[in-house]
């Protein structure tokens, strides 16, 4: 099994860095598999709604997004970590979501999901709720700690020093875990959930 690690801090080696690398020595213990990819500090723009993805099965603008979504489709969960900016998440890790999950068509159904927010001080569980939302529009169950996924700290280094912080994304990763083989093994019995012909409703139409 495999987790794919998205760290949206343009600080490379920093806090944010630190609370995946906490959850990574618990996922090996786990014998899953982790790759990180660095997504902060990269030139990302945002969508731009030309629907060329629709047609083509990948965004238009050839950058990390598409060198990602390979990689999205054949992991078995996606963690996504960011620092928290004006009390929400990194806008270049924003944008970088957006158009990764947009343009994948792919069936992301039962790939576990987990969001982690690091900050000096507020703003954790609003960008919390902010990166949970791309799993639950795509039937991704999402993993949850012992408390809201955040750590606290501003200079390099000091995350490590949120105990309380650093057990949750130990926790985090021991249920994101156990969901992973969970739904591996129903998988194999019960296969995935029926579906249903996608019904789109536009709030303003045309009688």
């Amino acid at each position: 099994m495999n987790v794919l690690m998205i760290n949206g801090s343009p600080r490379a080696g920093g806090n944010t860095a630190d609370a995946l690398r906490e959850m990574e020595r618990i996922f090996h213990e786990e014998q899953i598999e982790t790759e990180t990819v660095q997504v902060g500090g990269k030139d990302i723009r945002g969508c731009m709604a030309c629907s060329f993805c629709l047609e083509k099965g990948a965004c238009a603008f050839n950058d990390i997004v598409n060198e990602t979504a390979p990689k999205f489709e054949s992991c078995d969960g996606l963690v996504i970590a960011s620092p928290v900016y004006y009390g929400s998440a990194n806008g270049t890790l924003v944008s970088f979501l957006d158009r990764l999950f947009f343009s994948t068509r792919f069936d992301k159904t039962m790939k576990v999901g987990a969001s982690v927010a690091v900050a000096r001080r507020g703003g954790l569980t609003a960008t919390f709720d902010m990166l949970n939302k791309y799993f639950t529009i795509s039937n991704m169950p999402v993993a949850s700690s012992q408390y809201w996924n955040g750590v606290h700290g501003r200079e390099k280094g000091e995350a490590v020093r949120d105990s309380e912080g650093m057990q949750v994304m130990r926790v985090l990763a021991r249920n994101m875990a156990f969901l992973m083989k969970s739904i591996a093994l129903g998988k194999e019995r019960f296969g995935l959930p029926q579906k249903e012909a996608f019904q789109r409703m536009n709030f303003i139409r045309e009688d």
